[in-house]
């Protein structure tokens, strides 16, 4: 690590990063590159990537406890959105430290999990909780917005793990094949976490960021169902693991 700055270590994260096909554009041209920079100085440091993962975990945590506990305002909607910001990008930096390092392990992938796992379900709780305690509006139908909202991630984020562990079980196609496209990356940014993290900023001023917030929430529904449909065909091809291994020998 001697005589490295971090500058030689982010050019060489850049040579090495994942397949830029089928990712939202925040992550693709904001978020990974932030977390670059975090990874560089991370790696500088001695730090492991599960290090890193815990530290994504509490800043995350730290913003979602304020989201619930403080009445909504101008700062806390700032405070809230660099702490999700942060957060968010110290979870791509984990994975690309990871990769500099030699990659990754079970214990890191699975703490990786777990922590997005823990991160959707309480950010929506604590939208929910917010809007009932400092009771931003008359109508009580608003707090089935993030109940909605918690609903679709959860789904999504289990259907997403699961289908992926069934492609390598049964010998299916891998993700992300569809074309490199900027378009495509603009199109589907709804469905980005970071693009939720963003939307923080309008916190303090409630009409507006339930109005925003709900456009994310139909935006995600529509793209759930288009998923679910995308792999309902997907696994209706794919034969049992062990026929498919009669197949291939």
């Amino acid at each position: 690590m001697s005589g490295r700055s971090v500058g030689d270590v982010v050019a060489e994260l850049s040579s090495a990063q994942k397949p830029s096909a089928g990712t939202p554009a925040y992550s693709r041209f904001v978020n990974r590159r932030i977390g670059r920079y975090l990874a560089a100085g991370a790696f500088l440091a001695g730090r492991t990537p599960n290090q890193v993962s815990l530290s994504s975990g509490f800043c995350s945590l730290v913003g979602i406890v304020l989201i619930a506990t403080v009445e909504p305002s101008l700062p806390l909607a700032l405070a809230v959105t660099a702490l999700l910001v942060l957060g968010y990008a110290l979870d791509s930096a984990d994975g690309q430290l990871a990769r500099l390092r030699g990659g990754g392990s079970p214990l890191g992938e699975w703490l990786d999990h777990m922590i997005d796992c823990v991160k959707i379900v309480l950010l929506h709780s604590a939208v929910l909780i917010s809007l009932y305690r400092f009771d931003a509006f008359s109508n009580e139908l608003v707090l089935l917005v993030p109940l909605a909202y918690l609903c679709v991630s959860a789904v999504m984020f289990f259907g997403l793990i699961l289908i992926d562990q069934l492609r390598r079980r049964h010998g299916g196609a891998k993700g992300n094949v569809r074309g490199d496209s900027v378009l495509k990356s603009l199109l589907i940014a709804p469905s980005d976490y970071g693009v939720l993290c963003l939307v923080f900023l309008t916190f303090g001023r409630p009409t507006v960021f339930t109005t925003l917030y709900g456009a994310l929430l139909a935006a995600n529904l529509l793209f759930l169902l288009a998923a679910i449909v995308k792999w309902y065909k997907e696994m209706a091809t794919l034969q049992p693991a062990a026929r498919a291994a009669e197949v291939n020998s």
